[in-house]
């Protein structure tokens, strides 16, 4: 499935998909924290037909749920941004085949392209993490990188 990304001035991002079915929706990626998901109408794809409000950590549930992180969080925006690089955090699934293992046994630049900085571990903050660093269920990875290595990188810690 391809995902869309369009910035909503004033709003935030929206990332469009179309469903392997025909389904048109959407996740709306407020400023402030909030998702939206729309489903649009069949017959007129620009009329939004329902929405639901995930609000806290609702979206880490329902993505959890869904097997995958599927939203990433922008940590910073640069001025002028930087192109092409994105700086992203991304929560390690509770299923990730590298969960208990060492940071090194991942090979995510060599794999992927993208670099991990950090690692946000509750309130805490692992700057610069070696690769003997040992991943934990509910670690949130600061990654990066570009558009398809994030993505890749995603994939690595979703199914190896």
């Amino acid at each position: 499935m391809d995902l869309e990304r369009t910035r909503l001035f004033g709003v935030g991002e929206s990332y469009g998909f179309t469903t392997a079915a025909g389904q048109r929706g959407a996740v709306i990626v407020h400023f402030d924290g909030r998702r939206d998901i729309v489903l649009y109408d069949r017959a007129d794809p620009e009329r939004v037909r329902h929405t639901l409000t995930l609000e806290g950590t609702e979206p880490r549930t329902i993505a959890e749920l869904l097997g995958l992180p599927l939203v990433m969080d922008h940590l910073t925006e640069l001025t002028p941004p930087l192109e092409g690089v994105e700086t992203v955090r991304l929560p390690v699934p509770a299923r990730s085949p590298f969960v208990g293992r060492r940071l090194g046994d991942t090979r995510a630049r060599t794999r992927t392209g993208a670099s991990i900085v950090a690692v946000v571990r509750g309130d805490h903050v692992i700057p610069s993490p070696d690769t003997d660093f040992t991943i934990q269920s509910g670690d949130s990875l600061v990654v990066v990188g570009d558009g398809a290595s994030l993505v890749k990188l995603r994939e690595l810690f979703t199914n190896g």
